[in-house]
């Protein structure tokens, strides 16, 4: 982040005898944020930099990701996951709480709302899906699991084929290579957690069955050159979510937030401040 230390801000929890790491930084409404596969919370960077002047940004890294732990035992899937970060905003004493989740920080927010409705005020789904992962896509990722838990790694090879599904067409090359470098450095002991979540991932259930029980304010957006998420996906979305707002994320693919920060940032901003 340009102006905030994200390390003095960094705070940590057990759960499940396992430790997930979570920055904690401003004051005001809570604002609950969940990052995409394969990243953390840094690829919030720059909304954390514009709403933690105005709201309470709590920020946790997925298990495996960033400086969490491995993946507790017991998790099976997105549902419990989500019982997690309630744990978690149990823990910090928050009552009330929106979301804003990106790819699988959608899905399983997306589950949290659902879990409890009482408690999350409004719901933000950008560049994801919460139907189920078309055929042809999730024995492709499943594949692409199956070499990552194989070799203990990305591999160079296996990174150039991931590489490209996040960004769009024109990415920033420095975007690029930061992710590469990252996918580089991912751990063995990363691995395990990396492999289960992606499974659980491509093998969620359809929580668009129970799409008439989120009747929270919701906004879907999603990055035109996405090649991860479909457009269309978040069209499907939008269409059985009754009253969702859907806006496109010109020249974005799915890491939209670093992409397109002020576009992806006005439309938060208006989101959050509407009276709906």
């Amino acid at each position: 982040m340009k102006n905030l230390d994200f390390a003095s801000h960094r705070q940590q929890y057990s759960i499940d005898e396992q430790t997930i790491s979570y920055i904690d930084i401003g004051q005001g409404p809570v604002l609950l944020f969940g990052h995409s596969y394969l990243w953390d919370a840094h690829m919030w960077a720059p909304q954390i930099e514009l709403l933690s002047q105005q709201y309470r940004c709590i920020v946790p890294d997925l298990w495996g990701h960033g400086l969490s732990t491995a993946m507790p035992s017991k998790t099976r899937n997105l549902r419990d996951i989500s019982a997690q970060m309630l744990t978690l905003m149990d823990a910090l004493e928050v009552s009330e709480f929106s979301i804003i989740g990106l790819s699988v920080g959608a899905m399983w927010g997306a589950e949290l709302a659902l879990l409890a409705p009482a408690r999350v005020k409004r719901l933000v789904m950008l560049n994801s899906f919460i139907g189920f992962e078309p055929e042809i896509t999730r024995d492709k990722y499943y594949a692409m699991l199956d070499v990552i838990k194989h070799e203990q790694a990305i591999s160079p090879a296996l990174r150039a084929a991931i590489i490209p599904l996040f960004f769009a067409d024109k990415a920033t090359p420095l975007l690029v290579e930061q992710f590469d470098l990252a996918l580089a450095h991912i751990s063995n002991e990363q691995i395990d957690s990396l492999y289960r979540l992606g499974k659980m991932i491509f093998g969620r259930r359809d929580t668009l069955e129970e799409v008439e029980n989120l009747t929270l304010p919701c906004l879907i957006m999603a990055g035109v050159q996405d090649k991860a998420r479909s457009v269309l996906e978040s069209y499907l979305m939008h269409d059985a979510i009754d009253g969702s707002k859907f806006v496109h994320i010109p020249d974005a693919g799915h890491i939209s937030t670093l992409e397109q920060p002020e576009f992806v940032n006005q439309h938060l901003i208006e989101f959050l401040t509407a009276t709906n």
